[in-house]
Parts: C-alpha cells; structure tokens; sequence
C-alpha cells in the first residue's frame, strides 16, 4: 500500500497556509487520498496518511487554554480523525516545546497510548527555537520517543531555524530514534537537499522524506542512498500528492530520467520504508491491472468494461 508521511487535515482554516478560506477537513482529504492515480500503469491510492494538525495552528493564541489542556485542544481533531478513520489515517504528535517540554512529552506518550500515535512532527520555525540550542526542550520529548519507537518527522529547508543540520546534536545524542528530514531540506526558504542526503547517507538513524525536492535530484540521491532510507509524503495540503507519486514512479523509467528501478524497489519508496519504521506489515505491489482495480474495490464501485475507467459508488 501507498503511506503518506505528511498530511495536514484541519477542521480551521490554516492560520498559514489559508486554502481559500476553507477548512480542508479529513474527509477532502481522504477523497484527495482517493484518487486514483495512476502508477507504472495501474489505478493507486494513497492507503495510508500520517495526519497532524497545520503547525501554524498550534502556537498559543489570546483564550487558549495552558499546559496539557491547550496541548488537547489543538490536537483533538487529529486525535477524532485517527478515532473515525484508523484504517486510514494515523496520528502523528505536533510538538511545541513552547507549551512546556514535559508537557508535551506527557501528552505523546498519551496519544500514542490512547490513539496509536506513531510519529511527531518538529517545527522549530512556526514555533521559534534554535534546535542545536534547545536541547532541553527536545530532550523529554525524544526520550518518549525512544521509550515508544515513535518517528519524529523534522520539518527543514528554510531559514533561520530548520537548516537540517541544526538538528544534529539532537540526532547523535538519541541514535535508537529514527529521524525523517521532512521536504528533504526544501521548502519556502532554500535547498538544503544535499545537507539531507549526506546525512542519511552518513546517519543510520536519519531517513528523507521524498516531497518537495526536484525531480532530477530524487534520481541522482536515489541511486546512491539504501533503498530504505527515503519515504514518501507530500505535505498535503497545499501540495498536489499526483506530482510526488509521479516523481518517484518515473524512477522506474529508464535513466537518465529514471534508473530502472523495480516495481517492488519502488513499493519501499511509496510506503514499505515507512512501514518497517513504525511496525506495519509491508505490502508487494500489484500483479497486474486487475490486482491494482481489485484493491481498490471497497473505493469505487467498480471498473467500465468500456474504458476500464474506476467508477465512483453510487
């Protein structure tokens, strides 16, 4: 099955990414999921999806609550989502140490013991701290991780917070937890993308996410890096996943687009690396055409003789 690592449902309006005005709620975001699309020939969908709330929502605003409570709150439609939808969706913990570093350390030991929480997402930008400084803020936070096997996915690529070496000092003092360089070190500020290979490459607790990095550089990093250390997510919305499943399906593409990957290389790539990482059972690709449209038939209703097009349910 395809895993999205980085999702960002929310029943508010994005403080920072906005979306026209409109909340784009769990369920837009599973007929996002939905699709299908298209790969190496074969209707797909985005099985699975870490979710956590936008990161500019969860800083303090006037009439919020404090401590653990406030720290509820801003996730409680996560936590509804991954209740309603466990099949789909899975929690990912979005830690600011701001709210209170034990606090927060509290409250993902107890996501992850009340919903099943298998990741948490670092943002020291939206939330305003140095990383190779602030070890006392991530520390709690990394040792629950470390108790409980949970990913932490590092948001990096822009400036003056998130350079993904910043993050370390952090990453050598707690090599048994796993670390994903979210956007592979790019986003609205800069292209640390070569910071993030070498330190997978060089790290083995350190892993990439696949979105937002250029297309010729997944193939120039994918021909060196192991097979198991780049995932797939997309950071949805405001991204487009089609564009991120595409990127790395044309790996299977001969070079030097490509480089001959095989389809079940491939499959590590879209969501049995990430599943390794969190205790999931791993899926083989589908056989052929009619493999791919059967796994789909709890989504569509099924397939036009005619045009072997997906039909939607009635």
């Amino acid at each position: 099955m395809i895993i999205d690592t980085h999702l960002h449902p929310t029943n508010l309006v994005d403080e920072a990414w906005r979306h026209t005005g409109e909340p784009f709620t769990g369920e837009r975001m599973l007929k996002m999921m939905d699709g299908p699309y298209m790969i190496n020939g074969k209707p797909r969908r985005i099985d699975m999806g870490f979710i956590q709330p936008p990161p500019g929502n969860t800083g303090y605003r006037d009439g919020n609550r404090m401590g653990r409570e406030g720290i509820r709150d801003y996730m409680a439609y996560v936590s509804e989502l991954c209740q309603k939808y466990p099949d789909r969706f899975i929690g990912n913990f979005n830690y600011n140490p701001r709210w209170g570093p034990e606090n927060g350390a509290k409250e993902i030991e107890f996501h992850h013991k009340e919903y099943g929480f298998k990741m948490i997402k670092l943002h020291a930008n939206m939330h305003g701290y140095r990383p190779d400084r602030a070890l006392e803020w991530l520390r709690p936070a990394m040792e629950m991780c470390a108790k409980y096997n949970i990913v932490v996915l590092i948001h990096t690529g822009d400036g003056p917070y998130t350079i993904p070496t910043m993050f370390y000092p952090i990453i050598r003092e707690f090599p048994m937890v796993n670390f994903i360089i979210g956007h592979f070190g790019i986003q609205t500020g800069g292209n640390y993308s070569f910071e993030a290979f070498w330190m997978a490459m060089d790290t083995p607790n350190v892993y990439c996410e696949s979105g937002w990095c250029f297309q010729s550089r997944i193939v120039e990093f994918a021909q060196q890096l192991p097979k198991d250390k780049i995932v797939f997510g997309t950071d949805s919305p405001p991204n487009d996943p089609g564009m991120w499943l595409r990127e790395l399906e044309v790996l299977c593409h001969e070079p030097p687009h490509g480089m001959n990957l095989s389809e079940e290389d491939l499959e590590g790539y879209l969501g049995n690396n990430i599943a390794r990482l969190v205790g999931i059972d791993t899926t083989p690709p589908p056989r052929d055409l009619k493999d791919a449209q059967a796994r789909l038939t709890d989504t569509y209703a099924g397939v036009d003789r005619a045009t072997g097009k997906l039909l939607e349910p009635a």
